[in-house]
């Protein structure tokens, strides 16, 4: 629920009239279905980690896919972050839960709340037909948030419907408890295949720029995903 923003004591102008001066909510965000008030700011380039996330929690390139390889993104203005000469960044960990959850769909998405991860790491990937792959991992306070925001992305994705029609569709692939693949296919660009998964406290997902990724690949990376991603 919003927060009323706090209003100091005024001040004056010549003695005389008062000026209430407000002072901005300080209250941290609680809910990653709804977008961040203030959008992440490319002001300098973000550290390499977040937190105690960081490449540490990521398999080697490899085992993602045959012939991937980590890729240094340059950033920029356009892009809407600062480089910082490594493949992993750090992210405002609102603003990367709420993009990550689907946008543009046929379907009639749920409304309920999502918690807000502690922590969010984004790294960056080109596989072995050198298209571009992401992976984000977002760090809970604990397991039962990271469950509910799984559970919450999942029902989202069902949801969104496979419809040509829709800026947005997704075709489901496979599942199984606490792990998923879906296909995005985005109207008129690029299609991506996309595995999640969710141990501990900790939710990772990886999108590949290839749809021919389908099932047998994300049943190959989500062992190597668990492995890693919830370590110290």
């Amino acid at each position: 629920m919003p927060t009323t923003p706090e209003v100091a004591i005024p001040s004056t102008v010549g003695g005389t009239v008062p000026v209430p001066t407000i002072t901005p909510s300080t209250a941290k965000p609680t809910d990653a279905a709804k977008p961040p008030v203030l959008p992440e700011q490319a002001t300098a380039p973000p550290p390499p980690a977040a937190g105690p996330v960081s490449s540490k929690n990521l398999p080697p390139a490899d085992k993602l896919g045959t012939g991937w390889k980590t890729f240094v993104e340059e950033g920029g203005a356009e892009a809407g972050w600062l480089g910082n000469k490594t493949w992993t960044r750090q992210r405002s960990a609102h603003q990367a839960a709420y993009e990550a959850l689907p946008v543009g769909c046929a379907g009639r998405l749920p409304t309920g709340s999502l918690p807000v991860p502690l922590h969010a790491l984004q790294a960056t990937y080109r596989t072995g037909a050198d298209l571009p792959a992401t992976a984000l991992l977002l760090r809970f306070v604990n397991a039962a948030q990271a469950q509910q925001y799984f559970t919450g992305y999942q029902a989202r994705m069902a949801a969104c419907g496979a419809s040509a029609d829709a800026q947005l569709a997704v075709e489901p692939l496979w599942s199984e408890q606490d792990a998923a693949a879906q296909l995005r296919r985005y109207a008129g660009a690029e299609a991506y295949a996309e595995t999640s998964v969710r141990q501990g406290a900790t939710v990772a997902l990886v999108a590949a720029q290839d749809p021919n990724a389908g099932a047998e690949w994300a049943q190959k990376v989500v062992p190597e995903l668990r492995t890693v991603i919830d370590s110290a």
